[in-house]
C-alpha cells in the first residue's frame, strides 16, 4: 500500500488515467490534482477557479478533458494538460455529480435543486436535456451507459431510473431499489448489469439488459460493511467489483459467485471513493481523512492486516483431485495446491524410488 499525501481536505473522487501510469482526484479543498504514480508527486493542480468544494471529477475517455462538478452550482470542462478551464457552465442549484460520455460529447449532471438531472452538449455547452423533478429527493450520482444510449441516476429516495437518450424517456423505473440513500452507481462495460451502492450497506447488481431482474430480483452483496457504502466500481472486464463505506475499509468481490474476495483497511476516515486499474493490479481509494491510498491486490496475501485476519479464519477446505478426499488449506498457504498431503508424498516418494507411504487414512 503506498499513501499519497497533497489535499488538505476530504478527497471525494478519483480515477486512474494515462494507462494507468497517472491518477486524478478532486477534493473539498476546491482543487483537483494530477499524480504521477512512480513518483508519488502532484504533476498539476487545478484550482483557484471553484469557489466551493468539487463534488466530483470524470474524465474524457482520450485523457484530453476533465470536468469537474461543484457545489458553487457549475460544470467546468479543463484542459487536462494545460490546466486551463475550457468552458463553464452555470446552473440552478449545487452540482452533486458529473459523468462524461464515452465520446466525450455530453456531459450528465446532477442537481439539488428541483431533484434535476442536466445534459450539458460539451461542444456547444447549451443544455440537451434537463429533467426537473426527476427524482422526490436529491439525486446522488448519474452515469451513462457505455453505448451513451441511457443515463442512470440515483436518489436519496432510494429510486433508480434510467433515461433513454433516443426515445427521451424514462424507461427503467426501480421504487424502492434499496432502503436507504443510494449513493453510487456504475455500470458494467458490455452496458448489460448496474451496480448501485447503498447507506443500507448492501450493494446490489442488476441485470439491466436482460431485465431478469424484475422478476428474480437484483444479486445482493451485503455482510462485509459494517456502515454506509459510498462508491462501487466494476473492473474492465466485469469479473470483479471493488466498494468502499464509510466503514474504512475497501471490499473486492467476485462478481459471477456474488461473495467478497477481499476486505482492506487503513484509512483513517471514511471512504469517499475507489478505482480498479485496468490490469486488475491496483486500487486507488480516496477518503474523509485527506489520504489517497493505492493497493497492490496481486500481492495481498503479503499486506498485515490480510495475513492476520486469514490466521483468524483458519483453514479452508479442498477436494483432492488424486485420492477425492477432503483436505484443508491454510490460507497462507500455496493456493494453487490441488492434491493433498498423503497424495503428493506418495508422488514424491514414487520418483525417488523410496519406500511406499502407509495407505492414505479415511477422513
Amino acid at each position: 500500500m503506498r499513501v499519497f499525501r497533497g489535499h488538505t481536505k476530504a478527497v471525494n473522487c478519483c480515477h486512474f488515467c494515462f494507462e494507468d501510469s497517472k491518477f486524478i482526484s478532486s477534493s473539498h479543498d476546491c482543487t483537483a490534482k494530477l499524480w504521477d504514480i512512480s513518483s508519488g508527486r502532484v504533476i498539476h493542480v487545478y484550482g483557484n477557479e471553484h469557489t466551493a468544494l468539487i463534488s466530483e471529477c470524470t474524465l474524457t475517455s482520450d485523457n484530453e478533458r476533465m470536468m469537474t462538478s461543484s457545489y458553487d452550482k457549475t460544470v467546468k470542462c479543463w484542459d487536462l494538460h494545460t490546466g486551463k478551464v475550457l468552458w463553464s457552465v452555470s446552473l440552478d442549484g449545487l452540482v452533486t455529480s458529473c459523468n462524461v460520455s464515452v465520446d466525450g460529447k455530453l456531459v450528465a449532471c446532477s442537481l439539488d435543486v428541483k431533484n434535476a438531472v442536466c445534459i450539458i452538449d460539451a461542444t456547444t455547452t447549451s443544455a440537451v436535456t434537463c429533467l426537473n423533478g426527476h427524482h422526490s429527493s436529491t439525486v446522488t450520482r448519474c452515469q451513462f451507459d457505455p453505448e451513451t444510449q441511457r443515463v442512470c441516476s440515483v436518489s436519496s429516495d432510494g429510486a433508480i431510473k434510467l433515461w433513454d437518450m433516443v426515445a427521451q424517456r424514462t424507461v427503467i423505473t426501480i421504487n424502492q431499489a434499496h432502503s436507504n440513500v443510494i449513493s453510487d452507481c456504475d455500470f458494467s462495460l458490455n452496458g448489460r448489469f448496474l451496480c448501485t451502492a447503498s447507506w443500507d450497506k448492501s450493494l446490489k447488481l442488476w441485470d439491466i439488459n436482460t431485465g431478469e431482474f424484475r422478476h428474480r430480483g437484483p444479486n445482493i452483496l451485503q455482510g462485509v460493511h459494517n456502515g454506509c457504502i459510498s462508491a462501487c466500481e466494476f473492473s474492465k472486464d466485469s469479473s470483479i467489483l471493488v466498494s468502499g463505506g464509510y466503514d474504512k475499509t475497501i471490499a473486492l468481490w467476485d462478481v459471477d459467485a456474488a461473495r467478497k474476495k477481499l476486505v482492506l483497511k487503513g484509512h483513517e476516515d471514511w471512504i469517499l471513493d475507489v478505482t480498479l486499474s485496468s490490469n486488475k493490479q491496483w486500487i486507488l481509494s480516496s477518503s474523509k481523512d485527506a489520504t489517497l491510498r493505492m493497493w497492490d491486490i496481486q500481492n495481498h496475501e503479503q499486506i498485515p492486516a490480510v495475513i492476520e485476519n486469514k490466521k483468524s479464519i483458519g483453514p479452508r477446505m479442498a477436494q483432492c483431485e488424486q485420492c477425492e478426499k477432503p483436505f484443508a488449506i491454510m490460507h497462507w498457504d500455496d493456493s494453487k495446491l490441488t492434491t493433498c498431503v498423503f497424495c503428493r508424498r506418495a508422488r514424491s516418494a514414487t520418483s525417488k524410488n523410496a519406500f511406499p507411504l502407509p495407505p492414505v487414512p479415511t477422513i
